[in-house]
């Protein structure tokens, strides 16, 4: 039986060693079918080889590839499964058929329905979570066998020792080592992510320096030049155009500066309330001219130090991107939620709009790219850029059709 195991074992660990070696370090790593089709194979050769007890019983770890994708792809990723597990156990045939069918039936429809909320746990109750539904769908399991034996004899409570132990063990590794992948990726996007945006704001500053001292002395000159009684009423018009271009030079290269490290004549310790519903005010005209409802919700008493215009920005930027996703399906509502949990300030910034795919989504933030045709790229990169000074994390959750939901957690 130990060989059994751990032949099982490596039969579990067949979709996490492949994953690792071939498709940890691509751009768009969660590919559902090639997970869903590593899940396959594994449940299949589960099958093939089960554990065979000296009493007689017979049983498997087919059901832990099962529940695993179930709770992370929910019914649209297990259904493959499910139809596939029952069209091989009744090709094996034997004694439990039926009753193999009708236990799958019943995990296929009870334990997606805890997938979304699921989803949202973070890593550790992730674990424990997928490690109590294994003991219980092992228990529902021996409950079902109890009945059909009739009396519950040694050999019975061998197997259920064997069965609990068994599952829940393999189980809680297989979540242990998915969760530090899933770490691991998250981690490794972070680190690039914030490496890419010091590379930006070190250039956003070095450039923005070197320009800017032209052009002081270029507007000192034309303002000497405006003074001067010499020069006609048709010269001072090209100096005064000259000196509102140089002024809109000046604020794009401000703009840019915002990409460096926070000014210290704009650092505040504050609950961004005043942020908050400054930019809300500021964004609300947009938003009547494109047809969107602005619902908006404060309730946060954590403070932080920050660059306020950074913040406002930052805020500004996800709001227009948000009424701007919404244009094209004529209106909608954007939710703007700021509130506070377990010493972390959390926004919420979630639109009614067309929605990204998930392609989309692990571009964001990246220079130069953006999903409006007219875009540059840059708002994004202005907003992760200030997330990432304030040691902040950004998750986007889309899909498309129905919206995008913007989650930001400032830790405090």
């Amino acid at each position: 039986m130990f060989e059994t195991l751990l032949l099982n074992f490596l039969f579990l660990l067949f979709p996490i060693l492949i994953f690792l070696l071939f498709f940890e370090n691509r751009a768009f790593a969660y590919n559902s079918k090639i997970l869903v089709l590593l899940s396959a194979v594994t449940m299949c050769l589960c099958i093939a080889k089960p554990f065979k007890l000296d009493m007689g019983f017979i049983f498997d770890l087919r059901y832990i590839p099962f529940i695993i994708v179930a709770l992370f792809g929910g019914y649209k990723n297990v259904l493959p499964l499910y139809i596939l597990l029952n069209i091989y156990r009744f090709y094996v045939g034997g004694e439990g058929t039926l009753q193999s069918f009708l236990f799958a039936t019943s995990i296929l429809i009870l334990v997606p329905l805890y997938s979304k909320r699921f989803l949202k746990l973070d890593s550790k109750s992730r674990i424990i979570a997928a490690t109590i539904i294994s003991f219980l769908t092992m228990g529902f399991y021996l409950i079902i066998l109890g009945f059909t034996q009739g009396s519950l004899n040694r050999e019975y409570w061998f197997l259920t020792l064997n069965a609990f132990t068994t599952h829940v063990g393999v189980m809680c590794i297989n979540m242990i080592l998915i969760e530090k992948i899933i770490t691991n990726i998250k981690n490794r996007d972070r680190i690039m992510q914030s490496e890419r945006l010091n590379v930006v704001s070190e250039l956003a500053a070095s450039v923005s320096h070197e320009i800017r001292n032209p052009l002081t002395v270029t507007s000192g000159f034309l303002q000497l030049l405006n003074k001067s009684k010499t020069i006609t009423r048709e010269e001072k018009q090209y100096v005064e155009l000259s000196l509102l271009e140089l002024q809109r030079a000046e604020k794009i290269v401000s703009d840019y500066l915002s990409f460096a490290k926070p000014q210290s004549d704009n650092m505040v310790y504050s609950n961004m309330q005043e942020e908050a519903e400054y930019t809300k005010n500021i964004i609300m005209p947009y938003a009547t001219m494109h047809k969107v409802e602005v619902k908006f919700n404060f309730n946060n008493s954590l403070f932080k130090n920050y660059d306020r215009n950074q913040i406002q920005q930052c805020l500004i930027n996800l709001y227009k991107n948000g009424i701007e996703a919404m244009k094209e399906k004529d209106g909608g509502t954007l939710f703007i939620d700021i509130s506070e949990k377990k010493q972390n300030i959390i926004i919420s910034i979630r639109d009614t709009g067309i929605g990204m795919t998930k392609e989309e989504i692990s571009r964001l933030g990246k220079p130069y790219y953006s999903t409006k045709a007219e875009g540059t790229g840059l708002g994004m990169l202005m907003v992760y850029s200030t997330i990432d000074k304030v040691k902040g994390i950004a998750e986007v959750d889309s899909e498309k059709g129905k919206g995008t939901t913007f989650l930001i957690t400032i830790p405090t």
